[in-house]
């Protein structure tokens, strides 16, 4: 359940932790509607459209904030001045982990800058 997933707080990951089986994966999925996982199963990615390019880049602070405090850190992707698209991955394993998830949640309850 998301509500779940944004009571957690992101571990500290160097690698060494298994990443998500699909199984696993396709369990927490639901718990981060609009979220889709990339065709190799190594990233969450969502896209939203700003109302501008201002807005895009407020939204990448407001998520950049959030990461740091986290410690967990997305790609984030800007083209087309307003087309935003974050990709969440556990670099140090490769793939997935349970704090993709928690990082995904978190974001999804951030507001959108008006």
């Amino acid at each position: 359940m998301a509500s779940e997933l944004t009571s957690k707080r992101c571990l500290p990951c160097e690698g060494g932790i298994p990443k998500l089986q699909s199984d696993q994966i396709d369990a927490l999925l639901p718990d981060v509607p609009g979220w889709s996982v990339s065709s190799d199963g190594r990233w969450l990615e969502r896209k939203w459209s700003l109302p501008d390019f201002r807005k895009a880049v407020q939204w990448f602070q407001t998520i950049a904030d959030l990461a740091d405090a986290e410690d967990h850190h997305p790609d984030l992707h800007l083209t087309g001045y307003r087309k935003v698209r974050i990709a969440i991955t556990t670099h140090a394993v490769g793939g997935l982990t349970e704090n993709d998830f928690i990082l995904a949640a978190k974001i999804s309850e951030l507001p959108l800058p008006e």
